[in-house]
């Protein structure tokens, strides 16, 4: 079953450059979409995923290591996880 959510970050671009640098080129498997817009206190993200075990594999395993790493570097301290919204996904029409 799809999973989808959407949560804010208090980072900026370039924090999220980091962010992405540190996670590789690699697809993670089961990742749908993953989309990130400004908002006035940072940053929001929207995801899309295949499954909600594919996204707890990914961010125990790739994401939560660099995110800790890297935020806790650009804001000095490290921030408690973001309130997800968890969305009721009806569909998700993606591009090649």
């Amino acid at each position: 079953m799809t999973y989808a959510f959407s949560f804010e970050v208090p980072i900026d671009p370039a924090t999220y450059a980091r962010i992405k640098e540190g996670l590789g080129p690699e697809k993670p498997p089961g990742l749908v979409a993953h989309l990130v817009h400004r908002t006035p206190n940072g940053l929001r993200y929207t995801d899309v995923w295949e499954s909600e075990a594919d996204w707890k594999r990914f961010a125990g395993e790739r994401l939560h290591p660099v995110v800790d790493k890297v935020v806790t570097e650009a804001l000095g301290f490290r921030p408690p996880e973001p309130t997800m919204e968890h969305l009721e996904l009806i569909d998700a029409w993606i591009g090649d």
